[in-house]
């Protein structure tokens, strides 16, 4: 599959005009890129989370030409394995008075999953105050995949907190059933309030809050194998989570507060671990596909921008291994719509937005994207050998009847070498 993708002549466009993916900051470049968050504080800066441990800040225009290091505690993030590093980033609601953020990252001695406040330097909005560090919640890691990493606040104003299973294959020690542990979950805590004991308090609304039969109080959904990428619509607070499968299916799910979402008894809406799932009042994903289409969903935002207005309202995700984008229109159950956007050879890692509501695609060449229209690009002199643009395919798909398993990792063949296949044949094995 080439750089460039092209567009058939008798495929459909958007009525606006034809959709492109751009290279969105044409003089910027980084190393892994994982997470784009923007701090809601009206500067409209943008801070980009590298997988080594990094977060970079720069000026949301296609013209800025270089980037600031806000954070740096690479010595402290274990990013060795494909599903580990720093992996999430969240500014408190009120960051433009108290300068609070929090990341989200992997560690050893011992492995696990570590939450961490931050402050913002108080003479130097562009550089973070390491030694304001102050740990919230550790949670140990049994493997090293499935590591969740997505942290964000909600409309309610509490941290919601994406948890994996723990890792393996198959979810060997159970945790995305086993409500005592807080691995293949949501969590929800509050942030602002310090409990007994502990640098946060439960939600009064929690699930299980005051429970006598020994579950995590800080649960607020479970059942999920590894929520690596979810959001929040902020005009109707719904929760959306994209969750990756195991053998066959990739899932987009409306987290409710309370709801168990399957893993491992289901994977998807297939049983996986039981040869009867239905009646166990397990939650079923809106929406669904199967490895024919790609193996490693990749979690995105309902679009509420004003460059887009075709996809206003559409959920907007893709895949790491196929390269595929979608639009996803939803209205409840039995009226769903999902749109090919794009057919790329991008390695798609994750979705960002900034204050405007447009949305970006972050992808392991180190290019940030966005979402525009052809007539509306801004990038005229860079040479597509360096920073593609891709065109839209606007196909629209049925729902997917789970079938055999594609691995469609030979687009990476001898790109960087014959290590770096290797490495990606692993990760999509465990994750």
């Amino acid at each position: 599959m080439g750089l460039v993708t092209t567009l058939p002549s008798n495929t459909p466009i958007l009525s606006e005009g034809d959709l492109i993916l751009e290279n969105a900051f044409p003089s910027l470049s980084f190393s892994l890129p994982v997470d784009l968050q923007n701090a809601h504080d009206g500067s409209d800066r943008l801070f980009l989370v590298e997988k080594s441990g990094v977060i970079r800040v720069f000026n949301n225009s296609p013209d800025t030409s270089s980037s600031l290091v806000f954070l740096d505690i690479s010595g402290i993030v274990s990013s060795g394995s494909s599903e580990m590093g720093l992996l999430g980033l969240a500014f408190h609601p009120d960051f433009s008075t108290n300068g609070y953020f929090f990341v989200d990252y992997t560690a050893d001695s011992p492995r696990r999953t570590v939450i961490t406040r931050y402050q913002v330097n108080a003479n130097d909005p562009n550089l973070a105050n390491v030694s304001s560090a102050m740990v919230i919640l550790e949670v140990a890691q049994p493997y090293t995949n499935h590591n969740g990493g997505q942290i964000a606040f909600g409309p309610d104003g509490y941290l919601y907190i994406a948890m994996g299973d723990g890792g393996s294959g198959g979810d060997p020690q159970g945790h995305g059933q086993n409500r005592s542990t807080l691995l293949g979950s949501i969590l929800r805590i509050d942030i602002d309030n310090p409990g007994s004991g502990t640098d946060y308090s439960i939600p009064l609304s929690n699930p299980f809050l005051g429970n006598a039969m020994g579950y995590a109080e800080e649960i607020f959904a479970y059942g999920l194998r590894n929520p690596w990428r979810f959001s929040f619509d902020h005009e109707t607070s719904d929760l959306w989570l994209a969750d990756v499968g195991q053998n066959q299916i990739e899932e987009v799910d409306l987290i409710q507060n309370g709801g168990n979402y399957g893993w491992n008894l289901k994977e998807g809406s297939q049983c996986y671990a039981v040869s009867e799932c239905d009646g166990l009042g397990l939650m079923d994903p809106i929406w669904e596909y199967n490895h024919g289409v790609g193996s490693s969903i990749t979690g995105g935002y309902v679009y509420r921008g004003s460059r887009l207005p075709s996809l206003y309202g559409d959920y907007l995700y893709g895949d790491f291994i196929s390269g595929r984008i979608w639009s996803l229109e939803y209205e409840g159950i039995g009226t769903t719509n999902n749109t090919e956007l794009f057919d790329t050879s991008l390695s798609i890692s994750s979705f960002g937005i900034d204050e405007s509501g447009e949305v970006y695609v972050l992808s392991y060449d180190g290019v940030v994207y966005i979402l525009t229209y052809e007539e509306m690009m801004t990038t005229t002199t860079t040479s597509s050998t360096t920073t593609p643009s891709f065109t839209t395919t606007a196909t629209t798909t049925e729902p997917d009847v789970p079938g055999p398993v594609v691995l469609p990792y030979l687009q990476f063949a001898f790109v960087g070498g014959l290590v770096i296949v290797t490495i990606l044949i692993a990760m999509r094995r465990f994750r």
